[in-house]
């Protein structure tokens, strides 16, 4: 075990202290200048939504039982998921194309509904989709479309797209499987901070707010960067505090955000402060995907977060690498990077595969510092990640010895 986990962080506490003294402050500040906002009672959630077990993770010698249920996607109601992005004409198709996506989806996990949008970018050609429609669309919220032609469009941003907290409660951007977003190596694509008083105050509690609910769909976000980014670095191409984030029928193509640093991930994305605790889904995308493709950050190549539940379903994450070092608190979560508290990482129907990490977890990195999180892997394949060491459980990912891993019809090699 790196002696840095066994103190809470250790080298990571700096970031983490950063983070959470800005919400705290935030929290704080709010309840003098927003005493009259009023409370979010009107949440769609019911109870903590929290599905967390302590199943037993079986042995550590590969894959795991064979007990079967659908685990991860268990939930009041399914619904299909066309996928647009299946056959693309340029790079990996969205989502794992592999025999093991089989796994249900949960009706609030699914594509939302663009049939009334706010605002439709363009008008019907490609030089019609600019970034400054695609930017000031995304500052006035609700669902957003596209009309940029028959054919497949890359918008190059030249400014970050930044949420208006005000401007939801449900934020959608669905770009019919036809359009790319790309931060052209130098730009962060999107940024959502309900903590942002430049994005706008709408709570007393900007930490754990049930809005704005924000839904990428049907997307494909390529070179993204964050390198550039001090205060709220990480998340190359998305980067998310607060309400609801979820991720559908979308792929991500070397994004990429700080090489170096302890609690500096998500080469695609980085999350903080989901409502509830309630989890982020991502279904049908891919992070990566081929050799070229993939994301880096200095941990979490994929995905980052802190104190953040994940359900992932149906989903590949490939060629994605930590580059960070054990010396400077990175290097850890070839694919995906989870640490904080009491959170789960939920995966179904996925395959990790060909990530890389320097330091540890060349799958996945999952630390719970106070022991209380738990990971459930089901018809899922992990294999052939390179790289780290400290591999309790199973081979390919690190977590505290005592953390519950519970593994059904996978394989983890």
């Amino acid at each position: 075990m790196p002696a840095w986990v066994t103190r809470s962080g250790g080298m990571m506490i700096e970031s983490r202290t950063r983070v959470w003294s800005s919400v705290t402050a935030c929290t704080f500040a709010l309840l003098t200048y927003l005493a009259g906002c009023s409370d979010d009672s009107s949440s769609g959630a019911s109870g903590s939504g929290d599905s967390r077990t302590s199943s037993n993770g079986g042995g550590a010698s590969g894959s795991g039982g064979a007990s079967g249920g659908s685990g991860s996607t268990s939930g009041s109601g399914t619904v299909p998921v066309p996928d647009t992005l299946k056959n693309p004409t340029d790079g990996p198709p969205a989502g794992n194309p592999n025999p093991e996506s089989t796994c249900s989806v949960p009706t609030e996990a699914g594509l939302a509904d663009v049939s009334s949008p706010r605002t439709v970018v363009g008008t019907g050609t490609p030089e019609s989709c600019t970034s400054k429609a695609f930017v000031d669309a995304v500052a006035k919220g609700g669902v957003i479309t596209f009309s940029c032609g028959p054919n497949p469009v890359t918008i190059t941003l030249d400014d970050t797209a930044k949420i208006v907290n005000s401007t939801g409660p449900e934020i959608v951007i669905d770009g019919g499987g036809l359009v790319t977003l790309s931060g052209g190596s130098t730009r962060r694509i999107l940024y959502m901070n309900t903590c942002d008083e430049a994005q706008g105050w709408t709570t007393s509690h900007c930490d754990n707010q049930d809005h704005p609910r924000l839904t990428v769909q049907n997307l494909t976000f390529v070179d993204g960067h964050s390198k550039n980014e001090t205060e709220y670095d990480g998340g190359g191409a998305i980067w998310v505090r607060g309400g609801r984030f979820r991720v559908v029928n979308s792929r991500f193509f070397h994004n990429a955000c700080a090489d170096t640093g302890p609690d500096v991930g998500g080469g695609a994305i980085r999350v903080f402060s989901q409502y509830d605790n309630l989890p982020v889904y991502v279904v049908n995308s891919t992070f990566g995907g081929k050799d070229g493709y993939g994301n880096t950050g200095s941990g979490g190549g994929g995905i980052s977060s802190i104190g953040v539940s994940w359900t992932i379903i149906n989903s590949l994450f490939s060629y994605n690498h930590a580059v960070g070092h054990e010396t400077d608190g990175g290097g850890s979560g070839g694919a995906i990077y989870n640490d904080g508290n009491k959170m789960t990482l939920s995966i179904c129907g996925t395959r990790i595969e060909h990530n890389e990490a320097n330091a540890f977890g060349s799958a996945i990195f999952f630390v719970s510092n106070d022991h209380t999180g738990d990971v459930k892997i089901d018809r899922s394949n992990i294999t052939n990640n390179i790289g780290g060491s400290w591999y309790p459980t199973y081979p390919q990912i690190s977590n505290h010895d005592d953390t519950p891993i519970a593994v059904t019809n996978s394989t983890i090699q």
